[in-house]
């Protein structure tokens, strides 16, 4: 009788996919996801940019009717499991943990967004290595392109819609402006090239083990710790940098410049991260914001004066309107940038 093997047990999970969208995200994930077979070796998780408000349902019925891949909201502590598709669920970060289970947490909130792309992808570059496979489609600004930085230095493939077919082409352009990419290709040809490289990369991993895995770099292990927990830390977000004259937007604390790449990136101890483009974009509405209420206290001041001020004659009389005139001053300027745009609200943020 033939013994059994210590072989036949269940093989480790050693790779996975990671996929990052926003605007325009499902009919380019539809476009992605019903070129997998059913039998797709592999956990894909997916983070798409959703409404705190939305539950994810139509998303996922839309998926579901692929004939591809299951698809279901990623539940916290569940394990990986291969020809499996996990969507993050809303207002929620979407991570793995270093034993390979996923993770729901409530953290700050990365680049404006819960879910973000940037844990997700960080945390399976340091949970899988080598086996991560990225991938970054259609959508504004820059979220993904440090993830896709943390897959890169952890020998991970990274994936990237190719900008000129992409609906909203900011997330795609921006990791090929600051990233060395493997792969840039439409989605069409995306299928395809999956089917080649896993199988690939699972034996190149298999013959290396443990001797070829690559250590993961401090500043990536550092933002991956810190992503994981909902509590402040000040000694954590002191060693990825230092410290600027900037307010987070998230919760008016310190921010530290992340790291010493060219693309700026900022952190506070809390957790908010932001790229720069995404920073700028928060500080414009912060300032408009500032602007409207300050045109609603000057015309309260305003209106409280000439209430003050009707029927009566004198010098106290006297004095009060001439503060209104410099308080309607004062309006008419708030006013004219609020209706120009200038310096507030603008459109042309940084790609």
């Amino acid at each position: 009788m033939k013994k059994s093997s210590k072989t036949d047990k269940p093989r480790k999970v050693s790779q996975v996919v990671v996929i990052g969208t926003s605007a325009g995200g499902l009919e380019a994930l539809k476009k992605l996801l019903s070129q997998l077979p059913k039998d797709f070796p592999l956990s894909v998780l997916i983070v798409s940019h959703i409404s705190p408000d939305a539950t994810g349902n139509i998303f996922l019925d839309q998926l579901n009717k692929l004939d591809t891949l299951k698809f279901e909201h990623a539940k916290s502590g569940n394990d990986l499991k291969p020809a499996i598709g996990y969507l993050a669920p809303s207002d929620h970060h979407l991570l793995i943990s270093k034993n390979c289970k996923m993770l729901i947490t409530k953290g700050a909130h990365e680049n404006r967004s819960r879910p973000a792309i940037d844990p997700l992808f960080r945390s399976a570059a340091v949970a899988f290595g080598a086996g991560v496979i990225g991938i970054l489609l259609t959508g504004y600004l820059d979220d993904g392109t440090s993830g896709m930085k943390a897959i890169k230095k952890c020998g991970g493939i990274c994936i990237v819609q190719d900008p000129e077919e992409a609906e909203y082409p900011d997330m795609p352009r921006n990791a090929l402006n600051n990233i060395k990419v493997d792969y840039c290709l439409p989605i069409a040809e995306m299928g395809s090239l999956l089917s080649k490289i896993i199988p690939k990369r699972l034996s190149q991993i298999d013959k290396k083990g443990n001797k070829g895995k690559k250590a993961i770099p401090d500043d990536v292990l550092t933002e991956a710790k810190i992503a994981e927990r909902v509590l402040s830390d000040l000694s954590s977000a002191n060693k990825l940098g230092d410290q600027v004259p900037f307010n987070c937007p998230g919760c008016g604390g310190v921010l530290w410049k992340v790291g010493k790449d060219d693309d700026l990136r900022f952190r506070c101890h809390t957790g908010h991260a932001y790229t720069s483009a995404f920073l700028l974009a928060e500080q414009t509405n912060k300032i408009e914001e500032t602007m409207w209420t300050a045109l609603r206290m000057f015309e309260e001041n305003k209106n409280l004066l000439t209430e003050m001020v009707r029927g009566k004659q004198g010098v106290g009389s006297k004095t009060a309107k001439e503060r209104v005139k410099t308080t309607q001053v004062h309006i008419d300027r708030i006013r004219a940038i609020l209706k120009t745009g200038e310096n507030v609200g603008g459109d042309d943020m940084p790609t």
